[in-house]
């Protein structure tokens, strides 16, 4: 039944009382329609709707019939049909852009607060879970509850910015934040654990949980705040108080040496701790770098084999940081403590390649992409932020992240050659940045970049590192017609298209558990081929070489298909508590997820490294539908126990399977 509009004059105007009693007539012409006019009547609703929600008393309204949405056909048909394949994560790309989309959003929102107060029951969402959920789009969307006010926050303001801030300030006067503070840090530190080379949405983050009142009692929750704090703030002995870099730097210029010594030791302490740097972390080091070169290895925070290649590759390493260690490169430091620490500056196509960067002759397009991506106009070249996105690259092989973009082939591809084949990255980062394009040859052709169209992300989103903004968009053109070419074959392109689009370093067995018409065919010989070719007691011992590019189908948390998703294999190993795992890297920079079934990929506390998803070796398998492998590798697949193969299966049947035909 739908509730009368509440004509309190104190909540609402002659206007709003007009579009509740529109609202209340368009859901009941809803309601009334069949199932296949349903779409007919929605617009009527969304109108109505996006009216409302230009004031507080408009929204209240809405969530006044929000007990309605899902049974008078609200969000049938659409993508915010099922509530319990909803991502807190996704929330933000619909309220960012114009059209019914953020209208959408805001009435799925309402949804899901009535099924937290119980108002709605949903068979599949619990209030539970409901409000687990909208604390998370909170954690995730602060800055609409605390919006900012600087003037690169009005020029960046979301164009819903008043109707979400609206949103967000009737959500929290139904839904208790007395815990949100502890719920934003562990979100903080379960991103950054990832080790991402985008983190200005962390670092707003961070920002927006310092202004949030403090949980009582929970002083240890309070520290780790703290650090992140000290480490985006650039929060330093020598730096409290300072109100510009060029206060900071003066200083520096005045402090005794242990002064320098220490506050050098608080910034390396700092970023290692929260993987995060600072405009004054940059000025110190390049203060150090003219005065005092001998405190860079501390500053960095560089162990044994780091130190030892600063001073073998002294040179270079000094020549890098005077390019592309600036206050607006901060992001670099991280990445290039790592890459000394991984002695590649030892390696002449490295270190030659990064120089070579320095002086090349960019083309106009490139230039205005990496321009345009800068924090400040400093007066950094964009050569120096190319370079300085190399660094980050090669130091944070597995925080490259695909950001909005439907770009996962080409994210691992750049994670893959800088992991494995530097040079030939910088070789091809060089050719996109010259010459605008790059050549793959496929199949006896030479496939050239420019002269493709489209791609899976014609319009890319460009909140990427510098070497994504650069390389992508050429390896997303290749990509989409190597696939194209494939069409019509007898198997899954990506047996044909990975070895040619990552190169040698992808071995040409291929197996897939679907047959050219999308059944799923011969799923016991693919799983016990996984376990020959990758779980060491089957395999007879062979180990990784490279990152295996393999196809998950993703699921939600009540193991229903939420879509196909590449991943790479980067090993599977033993962890701490002796159960076998595969780590592997997500492009999507996010690795904790409910995928049903108890399967929950983790990023720590199981031994992943820097940048690892993981998971136990049977569960990793029930979501695989695709791998590669090395034929003259394969070990005893008869001997893998028919109880696990009959567990995955019924895993995968039951779950995405469920979308498939299985023959």
């Amino acid at each position: 039944m739908i509730n009368p509009p509440q004509n309190n004059p104190t909540s609402l105007t002659t206007k709003e009382g007009r579009l509740s009693e529109s609202l209340v007539k368009a859901l009941e012409k809803l309601n009334e329609a069949k199932p296949f006019a349903k779409n007919l009547h929605q617009d009527d609703v969304f109108q109505v709707a996006s009216l409302l929600m230009e004031s507080d008393a408009g929204i209240q309204c809405l969530y006044e019939q929000a007990h309605l949405f899902d049974s008078y056909g609200v969000f049938y048909g659409g993508p915010w049909q099922n509530p319990e394949k909803l991502r807190p994560e996704l929330v933000r790309g619909s309220l960012d852009i114009q059209g019914v989309y953020p209208t959408l959003e805001i009435l799925s929102e309402l949804r899901m607060l009535a099924i937290a107060q119980g108002t709605v029951t949903n068979p599949k969402v619990t209030p539970e879970e409901a409000a687990i959920f909208l604390n998370k789009v909170f954690a995730l969307n602060l800055d609409f509850f605390y919006p900012g006010d600087t003037e690169q926050s009005r020029i960046e303001r979301c164009p819903n910015q008043a109707t979400c801030e609206r949103l967000f300030r009737f959500l929290v006067q139904k839904l208790s934040i007395e815990n949100l503070r502890g719920d934003v840090i562990s979100e903080i530190e379960q991103i950054c654990v990832q080790r991402p080379i985008m983190t200005q949405k962390v670092r707003s983050m961070v920002e927006l949980a310092d202004k949030i009142p403090a949980s009582k009692g929970d002083a240890e929750a309070e520290d780790r705040l703290k650090q992140y704090v000290i480490a985006v703030k650039g929060i330093s002995p020598l730096s409290k108080d300072s109100n510009s870099l060029s206060e900071y730097r003066q200083r520096l210029m005045s402090a005794a040496p242990p002064q320098l010594e220490a506050e050098a030791e608080h910034f390396a302490d700092s970023m290692h701790y929260t993987v995060l740097s600072s405009p004054n972390h940059a000025v110190m080091i390049r203060y150090l770098l003219k005065e005092h070169p001998e405190l860079l290895p501390k500053c960095l925070g560089l162990k044994s084999p780091g130190i030892a290649e600063f001073e073998k590759e002294n040179e270079t390493a000094l020549r890098l940081i005077q390019v592309a260690i600036q206050p607006t490169t901060y992001r670099a430091i991280y990445g290039f403590a790592n890459i000394l620490e991984r002695s590649l500056l030892s390696r002449t196509e490295i270190s030659n390649g990064l120089i070579r960067l320095v002086d090349v002759d960019l083309c106009l397009k490139v230039q205005q992409d990496l321009r345009a991506e800068r924090d400040t106009q400093d007066g950094v070249t964009a050569n120096a932020f190319l370079v300085a996105g190399v660094i980050m690259v090669l130091g944070q092989p597995l925080g490259i992240g695909q950001g909005k973009n439907a770009t996962c082939q080409a994210a691992r591809g750049i994670s893959l050659w800088s992991q494995h084949a530097s040079g030939y990255l910088i070789k091809m980062l060089i050719s996109a940045a010259r010459e605008g394009f790059i050549e793959i040859p496929f199949e006896g052709d030479t496939l050239q970049s420019n002269q493709f169209e489209g791609g899976l992300a014609p319009k890319l989103d460009m909140d990427l590192d510098p070497v994504s903004i650069v390389l992508v968009p050429h390896l997303d053109r290749v990509y989409d017609e190597m696939m194209r070419r494939t069409l019509g074959r007898s198997e899954d392109g990506h047996k044909w298209v990975n070895p040619a689009l990552y190169g040698q370093w992808v071995s040409t067995g291929f197996s897939s558990v679907f047959d050219v018409l999308g059944h799923v065919v011969h799923y016991e010989d693919f799983v016990r081929r996984f376990y020959a070719t990758h779980h060491p007691s089957f395999n007879h011992g062979h180990k990784l070489m490279y990152p295996n590019p393999v196809g998950l189908l993703i699921t939600n948390a009540h193991g229903e298909l939420l879509g196909p998703h590449a991943v790479s294999v980067q090993r599977v190993a033993m962890d701490p508590d002796g159960n076998l795992r595969v780590y592997f890297y997500n492009p999507n920079n996010e690795g904790r997820q409910d995928w049903g079934q108890e399967i929950h990929p983790s990023v720590r506390n199981n031994g992943e490294l820097e940048g690892e998803s993981s998971l136990p070796f049977d569960q990793f398998v029930s979501r695989l539908y695709a791998y590669h492998f090395n034929p003259y590798e394969v070990g005893e697949a008869f001997a893998v126990p028919a109880e696990v193969v009959a567990s995955i299966e019924s895993l995968a049947r039951e779950s995405w399977g469920k979308s498939y035909t299985w023959l």
